[in-house]
């Protein structure tokens, strides 16, 4: 079997146990045995298990980054900011170990505010920063530092998702949904000319 397709499929088990158990699912031997190989083979394709589970973080980040690219022709800034905010409750919905690890634990490769965000090395809080300068050059979002509006939005996003996880809002889904688009709203409406 080609080695591309072998890694895929690792890939494909690693991240199935993840969305249903969480991380400390994902061990060599579990990921070999879901595949039927043994756990050594899974070594050929990933180091240990710290890199596979970094796989698994940057391909979440890069799936997240093309739906949120997705909403690009959007031209009025609060929409796309809303559309793509929307698009990361649904990622935290239906990957919630995922977006875990990905937003919420400590990680040696996490990237840093702000030096790098402004080096542009966030495939997702770039596009809500270009979504901000567009909104500034079209005069209906004041002059602010993207970076720094960019965090605030993401921030509250965050925060609103992880308080609605953990019980702290009587809501179901749909109603959090109202919710947390209408907070997010008014956040972005607090930054309008």
């Amino acid at each position: 079997m080609p080695t591309a397709k072998t890694a895929d499929r690792i890939l494909a088990a690693a991240h199935a146990l993840f969305d249903a158990h969480g991380a400390e699912a994902v061990t060599m031997r579990r990921v070999a045995g879901e595949l039927g190989l043994s756990a050594m083979a899974i070594y050929r394709h990933f180091p240990n298990r710290e890199a596979l589970l970094e796989r698994l973080s940057n391909d979440s980040f890069e799936e997240a980054a093309r739906t949120w690219a997705s909403h690009a022709r959007q031209r009025d800034p609060r929409r796309r900011l809303l559309a793509m905010l929307a698009s990361y409750l649904d990622y935290a919905v239906a990957h919630p170990h995922l977006f875990d690890h990905a937003f919420g634990l400590p990680r040696d490769d996490a990237r840093r505010f702000p030096e790098d965000f402004h080096a542009r090395r966030s495939p997702t809080l770039n596009l809500i920063a270009d979504a901000i300068v567009e909104g500034i050059a079209q005069g209906a979002l004041r002059q602010l530092d993207e970076w720094d509006l960019a965090m605030d939005l993401w921030a509250h996003a965050h925060g609103l998702i992880v308080l609605y996880r953990a019980g702290r809002f009587s809501y179901d889904e749909t109603q959090f949904r109202v919710f947390y688009l209408a907070s997010l709203g008014r956040l972005i409406d607090a930054f309008a000319t």
